[in-house]
Protein backbone atom coordinates (compact mmCIF):
# COMPACT_ATOMS: atom_id res chain seq x y z
CA UNK A 1 0.00 0.00 0.00
CA UNK A 2 2.77 2.58 0.74
CA UNK A 3 4.81 1.56 -2.50
CA UNK A 4 1.61 1.91 -3.93
CA UNK A 5 1.27 5.54 -2.68
CA UNK A 6 4.77 6.53 -3.46
CA UNK A 7 4.17 5.52 -7.13
CA UNK A 8 0.89 7.42 -7.73
CA UNK A 9 2.40 10.69 -5.62
CA UNK A 10 6.28 10.53 -6.66
CA UNK A 11 6.25 8.32 -9.45
CA UNK A 12 10.34 6.78 -9.97
CA UNK A 13 11.26 9.76 -8.22
CA UNK A 14 12.44 10.18 -4.56
CA UNK A 15 11.42 13.30 -2.47
CA UNK A 16 15.02 15.02 -3.36
CA UNK A 17 13.88 15.90 -6.86
CA UNK A 18 10.97 17.71 -5.13
CA UNK A 19 14.19 20.58 -4.96
CA UNK A 20 14.90 20.27 -7.92
CA UNK A 21 11.52 20.78 -9.19
CA UNK A 22 11.81 23.95 -6.81
CA UNK A 23 15.02 24.89 -9.07
CA UNK A 24 13.25 24.18 -12.60
CA UNK A 25 10.47 26.10 -11.71
CA UNK A 26 12.34 29.44 -10.54
CA UNK A 27 14.51 29.19 -13.69
CA UNK A 28 11.98 28.65 -16.18
CA UNK A 29 9.76 30.65 -14.53
CA UNK A 30 11.53 33.95 -14.27
CA UNK A 31 13.06 33.37 -17.89
CA UNK A 32 9.42 33.08 -19.11
CA UNK A 33 8.63 36.20 -17.62
CA UNK A 34 11.45 38.14 -19.26
CA UNK A 35 10.30 36.47 -22.38
CA UNK A 36 6.55 37.40 -21.84
CA UNK A 37 7.43 40.97 -20.55
CA UNK A 38 10.20 41.47 -24.22
CA UNK A 39 6.56 40.10 -26.17
CA UNK A 40 4.88 42.48 -24.58
CA UNK A 41 1.32 41.44 -22.99
CA UNK A 42 -2.48 41.78 -23.24
CA UNK A 43 -5.25 40.56 -20.61
CA UNK A 44 -6.47 37.33 -21.65
CA UNK A 45 -9.53 38.90 -22.68
CA UNK A 46 -7.50 40.99 -25.52
CA UNK A 47 -5.64 37.39 -26.91
CA UNK A 48 -5.74 37.17 -30.00
CA UNK A 49 -5.30 34.25 -32.06
CA UNK A 50 -1.56 33.76 -32.26
CA UNK A 51 -1.56 35.42 -28.70
CA UNK A 52 -3.07 32.51 -27.52
CA UNK A 53 -1.95 30.24 -29.51
CA UNK A 54 1.36 31.33 -28.01
CA UNK A 55 0.10 31.00 -24.84
CA UNK A 56 -0.34 27.34 -25.06
CA UNK A 57 2.55 26.94 -26.86
CA UNK A 58 4.61 28.05 -24.15
CA UNK A 59 2.87 26.55 -21.78
CA UNK A 60 3.26 23.24 -22.93
CA UNK A 61 6.63 23.66 -23.09
CA UNK A 62 7.30 25.20 -19.81
CA UNK A 63 5.08 22.58 -18.07
CA UNK A 64 6.96 19.88 -19.62
CA UNK A 65 10.21 21.47 -18.30
CA UNK A 66 9.41 21.97 -14.76
CA UNK A 67 8.22 19.04 -14.20
CA UNK A 68 10.00 15.88 -16.02
CA UNK A 69 13.69 15.23 -14.95
CA UNK A 70 14.15 13.60 -18.33
CA UNK A 71 13.55 17.11 -20.13
CA UNK A 72 16.77 18.87 -19.47
CA UNK A 73 16.43 22.75 -19.12
CA UNK A 74 18.57 24.47 -22.02
CA UNK A 75 16.67 22.40 -25.01
CA UNK A 76 13.43 24.05 -23.19
CA UNK A 77 14.46 26.72 -22.49
CA UNK A 78 15.38 27.10 -26.13
CA UNK A 79 12.18 26.00 -27.25
CA UNK A 80 10.48 28.20 -25.09
CA UNK A 81 12.89 31.27 -27.07
CA UNK A 82 11.67 29.99 -30.40
CA UNK A 83 8.36 29.78 -30.07
CA UNK A 84 8.40 33.23 -28.78
CA UNK A 85 10.73 34.75 -31.48
CA UNK A 86 7.87 33.09 -34.21
CA UNK A 87 5.41 34.81 -32.18
CA UNK A 88 7.71 37.97 -32.69
CA UNK A 89 8.16 37.93 -36.27
CA UNK A 90 4.39 37.02 -36.42
CA UNK A 91 3.56 39.84 -35.19
CA UNK A 92 5.76 41.92 -36.86
CA UNK A 93 4.59 40.26 -40.34
CA UNK A 94 0.82 41.24 -39.27
CA UNK A 95 1.75 45.10 -38.48
CA UNK A 96 3.24 45.17 -41.92
CA UNK A 97 0.79 43.38 -44.39
CA UNK A 98 -3.12 44.24 -44.11
CA UNK A 99 -3.86 40.76 -45.91
CA UNK A 100 -1.49 39.00 -43.20
CA UNK A 101 -3.12 41.08 -40.47
CA UNK A 102 -6.49 39.69 -41.88
CA UNK A 103 -5.37 36.36 -42.16
CA UNK A 104 -4.40 36.15 -38.42
CA UNK A 105 -6.59 38.18 -36.54
CA UNK A 106 -10.08 38.65 -38.58
CA UNK A 107 -11.30 41.77 -39.44
CA UNK A 108 -14.33 43.74 -37.50
CA UNK A 109 -18.11 42.62 -38.90
CA UNK A 110 -20.84 44.93 -39.11
CA UNK A 111 -23.70 43.02 -36.77
CA UNK A 112 -25.88 45.70 -36.27
CA UNK A 113 -26.77 48.70 -38.84
CA UNK A 114 -29.43 51.25 -37.83
CA UNK A 115 -31.02 48.84 -35.42
CA UNK A 116 -31.17 46.03 -37.78
CA UNK A 117 -29.39 43.01 -36.78
CA UNK A 118 -27.75 40.82 -39.81
CA UNK A 119 -28.39 37.74 -38.31
CA UNK A 120 -26.39 35.52 -41.48
CA UNK A 121 -23.30 37.86 -40.21
CA UNK A 122 -23.92 36.60 -36.85
CA UNK A 123 -24.49 32.85 -38.02
CA UNK A 124 -21.19 32.69 -39.90
CA UNK A 125 -18.86 34.64 -36.73
CA UNK A 126 -20.65 31.76 -34.55
CA UNK A 127 -22.59 33.99 -32.20
CA UNK A 128 -26.29 33.85 -31.38
CA UNK A 129 -28.98 36.27 -31.02
CA UNK A 130 -29.06 35.24 -26.85
CA UNK A 131 -25.22 36.42 -26.89
CA UNK A 132 -25.42 39.71 -29.20
CA UNK A 133 -28.01 41.04 -26.81
CA UNK A 134 -25.79 39.53 -23.70
CA UNK A 135 -23.01 41.61 -25.06
CA UNK A 136 -25.02 44.31 -26.37
CA UNK A 137 -26.65 45.00 -22.15
CA UNK A 138 -23.23 44.69 -21.44
CA UNK A 139 -23.08 47.58 -23.60
CA UNK A 140 -25.95 49.51 -21.92
CA UNK A 141 -28.48 49.01 -24.53
CA UNK A 142 -32.06 49.02 -23.85
CA UNK A 143 -33.53 49.21 -27.37
CA UNK A 144 -32.02 48.07 -30.67
CA UNK A 145 -33.43 51.41 -32.12
CA UNK A 146 -30.93 53.39 -30.34
CA UNK A 147 -27.73 51.66 -32.01
CA UNK A 148 -26.31 53.35 -35.25
CA UNK A 149 -24.17 50.93 -35.70
CA UNK A 150 -23.09 46.91 -33.67
CA UNK A 151 -19.59 45.83 -34.43
CA UNK A 152 -17.95 42.88 -33.67
CA UNK A 153 -13.85 43.45 -33.19
CA UNK A 154 -11.94 41.10 -34.64
CA UNK A 155 -10.75 39.98 -30.94
CA UNK A 156 -14.90 38.78 -30.35
CA UNK A 157 -15.88 42.14 -28.53
CA UNK A 158 -18.61 44.42 -29.16
CA UNK A 159 -18.34 48.10 -30.03
CA UNK A 160 -21.85 49.63 -30.21
CA UNK A 161 -21.98 53.22 -32.11
CA UNK A 162 -25.35 54.84 -30.60
CA UNK A 163 -27.86 57.12 -32.64
CA UNK A 164 -27.75 60.18 -30.88
CA UNK A 165 -31.53 61.30 -30.42
CA UNK A 166 -30.88 64.82 -31.30
CA UNK A 167 -30.08 64.28 -34.29
CA UNK A 168 -26.74 65.95 -33.80
CA UNK A 169 -23.57 64.78 -35.33
CA UNK A 170 -21.81 64.14 -32.24
CA UNK A 171 -18.54 61.87 -31.65
CA UNK A 172 -19.98 59.31 -34.22
CA UNK A 173 -17.04 58.49 -36.79
CA UNK A 174 -17.87 56.08 -39.62
CA UNK A 175 -15.77 52.70 -38.04
CA UNK A 176 -12.59 52.01 -40.09
CA UNK A 177 -13.72 49.15 -41.78
CA UNK A 178 -12.69 47.78 -45.59
CA UNK A 179 -14.87 49.12 -48.35
CA UNK A 180 -16.34 46.13 -48.21
CA UNK A 181 -17.69 45.75 -45.29
CA UNK A 182 -19.27 49.06 -45.58
CA UNK A 183 -21.07 48.15 -48.37
CA UNK A 184 -22.88 45.28 -46.46
CA UNK A 185 -23.87 47.93 -43.86
CA UNK A 186 -26.15 49.32 -46.67
CA UNK A 187 -27.64 45.66 -47.42
CA UNK A 188 -31.30 44.95 -46.66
Amino acid sequence: MLEDLHRIFLGDQDLGFAWEIFFRTVIIYFYTLALMRWLGGRTVAQLSIVEFLLVIAIGSAVGDSLFYPDVPLLPAMFAIFLVAAFNKLVDEAILSSDLLSRLFEGRPRIVVTEGRVHRDRLRRQGIGMGELYAKLREKGVADLADIKFAILEADGTLSVLKRDRDGAAGLYQPPVLPPGEMAWADEA
